[in-house]
């Protein structure tokens, strides 16, 4: 397993994405591995929390509103495990990014990706927060 430390060919770059539809990480999955990045998905907030594993992702993409935690929720908790892990919120709702800035007034929010999600702009936002 590779460190986020060792782990410096943009290539080989490993991201976590959790989002409750399953054609949507499906997609991610897909466009993403094509554009060279190693992806693991998830649908299941909980299932994504007991596999996180510290040091290892370089980005998660986290889906603001599922069931059972919401992404503001599983934030708290993978933060808790990596405190330096990069994040990027995914919503189709702008009232969601008003209620973040709420719960976490000092987060910076520098990634916040609303949906329907275009491709080009997905890689150039994970590029931006992996290499900037």
């Amino acid at each position: 397993m590779q460190s986020r430390q060792e782990n410096t060919n943009a290539n080989s770059r490993r991201l976590m994405a959790v989002d409750d539809e399953p054609d949507i990480t499906f997609t991610l999955k897909v466009v993403l591995e094509q554009s060279g990045f190693l992806l693991d998905v998830f649908n299941d907030p909980m299932e994504a929390l007991s596999n996180f594993k510290p040091h290892y992702y370089d980005l998660i993409l986290l889906d603001v509103k599922m069931r059972q935690m919401n992404g503001f929720e599983l934030y708290q908790e993978i933060k808790k495990k990596d405190k330096n892990v990069k994040l990027c919120f995914v919503t189709a709702y702008q009232l969601y990014l008003e209620s973040l800035r709420q719960q976490f007034p000092n987060l910076e929010l520098g990634c916040f990706i609303r949906k329907p999600i275009d491709i080009d702009d997905l890689v150039n936002r994970i590029n931006k927060e992996l290499f900037d």
